[in-house]
Parts: C-alpha cells; structure tokens; sequence
C-alpha cells in the first residue's frame, strides 16, 4: 500500500529574472511549510496527551533550479558564481531570511554571467519536524494507551526525522558522485546539512545564528575571550566613537546577552547558568561585516567540529589566534608565528581531506596578518623580524608528547623545518581549505620545550598580562582589513576543486 501524507498544498514553480523576488518565494515556500509542520506538531502534542492517534504529516523544503545550456566560457574572473557544462543544477534552501543577503549575491552573479533565469520550486525532500522547530525546543510527548490498549505512534511515525543521507560532506569533499538524470549540486550544502549546523551551533555557542559575523576567531583561551569582552564593552559604551571602516551597532554574549551601541549594560538577553563547550562573542556590524570570537577549548576535535559547522554560515574568513610551543632556541616567549605551512598529525580530518593534500598559505590573508603586526607593535624590516617568524606550524593530538620517547617526534618536526606546535592550527587551516573558507594563523610562543622552558603557573600569568592585548589586537586589526576587501578577492581559485558549485 502506498504510503500517504497530510501535506500542504504543493506552491507551483516560478522563474524569476530578479534575485530578490526568486529569494522571497523561496522565504514564502519555507514559511508556509514550516509553520505547517509546527501547528502540526502542537496538534500531535495534544492528541498525544489525550491518547488519541494521529496522521503523519509531511512538507518539504523549497529549491532553487537552474538550467544552463551552452558550454561558453563565463568571461567571470570569480572563482564561484557560473557552472562550466551544460545541464540541470539545483540545491535545496533552508532559513532563507538567515541567508537571504547570500542567497542574492549568489543567484544574481549566477543569472548575471549565464543570462539566464533561476525556477523557484518545492523539492521532493522532506524538512525534518527537529529543523522547522525552534533550536533547543522540546520534542518529546508522553505516551499514552488509546482506547484499545495500544500505545500511540512515535513521533517517526507521525513527521520525518533527519535522514544521515542527506547530512554530509560529499559535495564539499569531492566525493559526490552525479546521478544520471538527477540536476547537479549547485551550493556546497545541502538543507538538512545546513540545518544540522545551525542547530549544533546554537548548541555549542548558546548564541542564536543571526548574531554570527563573516569574520571569524579563533581562540584556545579564555584570556582572550576575557580581552575581548573588555574591549568590545568599551567600544559599546563610546556611542560616538568611530571604529574606523566598519562600525559596530552591538555586542552579542552567550545566552543571546546583547549590549548596543552607546550602552553600558546589556538591553537584553539572559547569560547561562553554565558556559556551553564553545562560547561564542560577536561585535555585530552591517551585512555582517562585524567580528565572531569563539574559544575553542583545547584539542583538533574541538576546532574540526565548530568549523564544521560555522562554515555553513558562508564566512568570508577565519583566523586562529591562539598559543603554541616554539621549536627554535632564536625564537623568545611572546614572539609571533605567522603560519605559512603545516604538519597534520591530529588526525581528525584524516578521512575528508588526506594528509598528502597541500594547505597552501593564502596572500591576502598573509599578508593582511603581517600588516596588522606591523602597524600594532610600530615595527617593521628587520625589527618585525625580531619578534615575528614565518614557517611550519605542526599540530598533533597529544598534549603531553613530551612525555613519550621524543627522538621520534623530534625528528619528525626537525625534517619539516617546523617552527612551532599547538593542537589546533592544522585543523582549522584544513578544514578552511577543504570548506572553501578563507584561513590563517597567527600564533604567540608562550612556551620552549626543547630548550626547556615550559609552561609554567608564575611565568603563565605574567606572559598572559603582557601579550595577550597585543595579539588580540592585531587578530582584529587583520580581520578589519579583510573586511576592507571584497569578497570576490577572499574567495580566490586557490580554494576550488576541477568540479565546483556555482554558489560559494
């Protein structure tokens, strides 16, 4: 017996010529259809409170189609924004208000280079009811027998759940394989993989996803975290001050805490009885332009899982600011590593992007990290050189390697000219590379193994005064100036496979 569904009535499918008109049918689709399946729900709850049994019920998300027909060469010098073959390419689209300033950057350059126009329809794939709810809303009902002694449905029985299947990274690994007859990918993320993140990301930062910026930190201690706050509540009470390129409207704290613009106290928002595993600080600027500090904690597993899901949101870069061991007597506690190059033995990227794959150092991302030294510490030349050096950063898994038979590692890093090691700083690197996220790093020598100075109570707390100030500032200067460039010079060809999505 074919199974049937109460759904509402399909929307038809529209072209459009316009990319703000195709993003507010694809907003009216996903409106219609979510708040569907959340009336649905409340109805659920009531017929399961009163033991009653109840139908199953089912909408979908909305899609963008489009259609090219012609092998000519878009004369786009973009790395994203054109497809090369001719053919069928569609994405599903989930929270369009959340992305709508994306959705239109992107439909507009496609449309733009193919003068074509894009369909706007409703796609064959459910939307889970744990996606069209509220992040942290109950899903749970009591259960009741009805009236013949039987248990009502599970909530499977009754709406769609997500489906692993369509909860991956194929497309941005590289390893999705076209179906004949079925339209290409056309953005790197399919809905319910955008609305797994969004809801993690609710999750680990306990801010909602609205608040985060396009540029992104990193961070592997609270002290920054602690520098941040003072520094943004300080921009936040100066309701005249100028911030320089781009102005900052509020600042946004865990448990959606938001202090605006010429405040010295919150407006609203209630801070968590615990901090969640991966807080997260946004200064709140213009389409986005503002600055997202998250800490990380310590460890690849930690640094993987957040970019994993941040880069759902499209950033325009991230950067991690954090400490590391240096590995070189020249080198001083306080002194600066900007990454050019790294050794990934976390291991926790192993089976999307193999550790033979290069993680080429970006220009623009280099070279905004060495200006932002340059201006914050008033060096430069030779004297930059002194205090900032430019290498091999290797992250391993192991906090306490030290304590294993070192010739072996030693070795290793000797052989790959590494300059410094932390936990994190491949990861992050990797996973922006093999998301199409714009990365960097820029790391403070807080310790020296080799040389025997380690990372002690009495010298922590010292370093910790002196450098971390210094070191956040010049993470938000270099985010300012990329801030400054356009996106179209962040998101360059260095990032792009032989197969790419149109969309960014």
């Amino acid at each position: 017996m074919t199974e049937t569904f109460l759904s509402p009535e399909k929307l038809p499918t529209r072209s459009f010529k316009d990319a703000s008109l195709a993003v507010d049918y694809l907003t009216e689709i996903y409106t219609r259809n979510t708040e569907f399946l959340r009336s649905s729900f409340q109805a659920y709850l009531q017929k399961a409170n009163a033991g009653t049994l109840t139908r199953r019920h089912r909408a979908c998300y909305p899609e963008i189609v489009f259609q090219n027909f012609s092998y000519s060469h878009t004369r786009s010098r973009l790395s994203y924004g054109h497809v090369d073959q001719p053919g069928s390419y569609s994405t599903t689209v989930t929270a369009p208000l959340l992305f709508r300033s994306y959705l239109i950057d992107q439909i507009s350059l496609l449309m733009e280079n193919h003068h074509q126009e894009v369909q706007i329809t409703e796609s064959n794939i459910p939307i889970p009811l744990h996606f069209a709810l509220e992040p942290g809303e109950a899903l749970t009902a009591s259960s009741h027998p009805d009236g013949q002694g039987n248990n009502i449905e599970s909530l499977r029985d009754c709406f769609d759940v997500p489906d692993i299947s369509h909860v991956n990274d194929y497309i941005v690994n590289g390893t999705y394989d076209p179906i004949p007859g079925l339209p290409v990918p056309l953005a790197p993320f399919p809905a319910q993989r955008i609305d797994y993140s969004l809801h993690r990301l609710v999750h680990y930062s306990a801010t909602n996803t609205e608040h985060f910026q396009n540029f992104i930190l990193f961070t592997n201690y609270q002290f920054y975290i602690d520098e941040f706050c003072r520094y943004a509540k300080s921009l936040m009470a100066d309701a005249d001050g100028k911030d320089g390129d781009v102005q900052y409207q509020c600042f946004v704290e865990p448990g959606n805490v938001v202090t605006p613009r010429g405040a010295k106290i919150p407006a609203h928002g209630d801070a968590p009885d615990r901090m969640p595993q991966m807080p997260a600080y946004h200064l709140v600027a213009e389409r986005n332009r503002g600055i997202t500090l998250i800490n990380i904690g310590v460890g690849p597993s930690n640094a993987k899982t957040i970019t994993d899901h941040v880069a759902v949101l499209r950033p325009h870069a991230w950067l991690m600011l954090g400490h590391c061991a240096g590995l070189r007597n020249t080198q001083r506690l306080g002194d600066y590593v900007l990454a050019h190059a790294y050794v990934r033995e976390d291991h926790v990227l192993d089976n999307d992007i193999p550790v033979w794959v290069p993680i080429p150092a970006l220009a623009e991302i280099q070279q905004a990290l060495e200006s932002a030294v340059a201006e914050v510490t008033g060096l430069d030349g030779i004297d930059l050189k002194e205090i900032m050096r430019t290498g091999t950063v290797a992250s391993n898994d192991n906090r306490n390697w030290e304590l294993q038979d070192q010739r072996e590692p030693v070795r290793r890093l000797s052989q790959s000219r590494a300059i410094a090691l932390d936990m994190e700083s491949a990861t992050i690197a990797a996973n922006g590379f093999r998301l199409r996220v714009p990365y960097g790093t820029l790391l403070c020598v807080s310790d020296k193994p080799l040389q025997g100075e380690l990372k002690l109570p009495g010298m922590a707390s010292e370093f910790y005064r002196r450098q971390v100030a210094q070191h956040l500032e010049i993470g938000i200067n270099a985010l300012r100036r990329l801030a400054a460039m356009s996106p179209e010079k962040l998101h360059s060809r260095k990032l792009r496979s032989f197969f790419e999505t149109a969309f960014q």
